[in-house]
């Protein structure tokens, strides 16, 4: 059902929540900004010889800068860092601490601050839908993405489909508790007037008092209210919608992420694909997602994620397939995914892939020589509820690392030639 937030909302709500001017694309360099030609790759971190930003994890070597390119991020060049993969989040935003806790990126003071230096992180989407903290867990990975720059690493995120599905109006798998959050998030926006990236932010450290005091004024009769219901359906609506404020918070990632010889997406990647162009289908997807719907000449939809790829809306074309076949034994199925998968890679230029979208009741694993390794292992209780695991990647080698009474085991390594 689509529902008309306008007719809905005070003319004064929607200008808060009306999104920002595009910005120009600039370059990032510590304590400076300098802008550069939209074309011009994108410099996080410029370290100085005397910085202790410029001393590598592992060496007294000078770090080199990460630099970025597509808009938004397609192509990373992040030398000497550590990455790592984290699968879906479904809005479980203990599980999400826990996971960036064992990786050794988040504090566990509850102060919710980076502490992994140099590292990348890569969140490879789904952090939608089946939980009810999904602002919460959005608003962590902006703030971790700050400070972590401020060090010499970053934080990226890739859209799944679930992402997808809540931007087109798909509400089907939103936990009641989540329409819930938005409601919250836009009475709490009031108190910011247009200043949203503070108040984005900071909504990681304020969401549970408000979420603590929505439960103490709910009585039992609320599950039943009709009204409140629909209220929650038009706030995510004005969220979530294409142009919302949150749809273009999700417009800033992408639907792949090549960094250094890995590639990340959500449910896998195919030779067409990468010959329509990965950054094309990026900047094709981003238009569409901060691009009102009530203009006239806004565009439609040309990419989307269902069922974990990355799919034409002319040609459906199902590139989660071959991902899939993994779990079969015929051996020619086996050998024709392997040569997809490696025409894949090396139309891309990466040695190995990393997705999620399948929950793996065995944990992060690889298949194919290790040529494509699947991390979601269905953390959030409102899958699975396993414990967190995540991938940890140092050059062409990668290990799996859970927590284990509060220990960081080595669960397999992968050298790659």
């Amino acid at each position: 059902m689509h529902l008309n937030p306008k007719s809905q909302l005070s003319s004064s709500l929607r200008r808060i929540i009306a999104p920002p001017p595009p910005q120009p694309m600039t370059s990032f360099y510590l304590n400076s900004l300098l802008p550069l030609p939209p074309s011009h790759p994108q410099k996080l971190l410029e370290p100085s010889s005397s910085s202790p930003l410029s001393i590598s994890n592992s060496s007294e070597v000078a770090l080199k800068p990460i630099v970025i390119n597509g808009d938004p991020p397609t192509f990373v060049s992040a030398p000497s860092r550590r990455i790592i993969a984290v699968g879906d989040l479904h809005g479980d935003l203990s599980k999400a601490r826990d996971a960036l806790q064992i990786a050794g990126v988040l504090s566990s003071d509850g102060k919710d601050q980076w502490v992994g230096e140099d590292t990348v992180v890569v969140q490879v989407g789904d952090i939608l839908d089946r939980g009810e903290d999904e602002i919460a867990i959005l608003s962590l990975l902006r703030l971790l993405d700050e400070q972590a720059k401020a060090n010499g690493g970053a934080v990226f995120q890739v859209n799944g489909n679930h992402e997808t599905m809540n931007v087109e109006g798909d509400f089907r798998y939103v936990d009641t508790r989540a329409f819930d959050e938005c409601i919250d998030f836009l009475d709490y926006l009031e108190d910011y007037a247009q200043d949203w990236d503070k108040a984005f932010k900071n909504w990681i450290f304020e969401s549970r008092q408000w979420k603590q005091d929505r439960r103490n004024s709910q009585t039992y009769w609320d599950q039943w209210n009709i009204v409140k219901r629909q209220k929650g359906v038009i706030a995510r609506s004005v969220l979530f919608r294409p142009g919302g404020r949150l749809a273009c918070e999700l417009s800033r990632h992408g639907v792949v992420l090549r960094v250094n010889n890995w590639v990340f997406c959500h449910g896998g990647l195919l030779p067409h694909h990468v010959a329509y162009g990965v950054e094309r289908i990026n900047r094709e997807v981003s238009t569409w997602m901060k691009s009102s719907s009530d203009e006239e000449d806004s565009p439609e939809m040309p990419f989307i994620a269902t069922r974990g790829q990355v799919e034409s809306s002319k040609t459906v074309k199902s590139s989660s397939a071959w991902i899939e076949c993994v779990f079969l034994s015929s051996e020619y199925l086996y050998n024709q995914v392997g040569k997809i998968l490696r025409d894949s890679l090396e139309a891309v230029g990466a040695k190995a892939m990393v997705v999620g979208h399948t929950p793996q009741l065995s944990g992060v694993n690889c298949e194919y020589g290790c040529g494509i390794w699947r991390v979601d292992v269905g953390m959030s209780s409102g899958v699975l509820d396993s414990r967190p695991e995540v991938l940890e990647i140092r050059g062409d080698k990668a290990r799996v690392i859970r927590s284990n009474q509060d220990t960081l085991h080595e669960l397999q390594v992968a050298d790659y030639i």
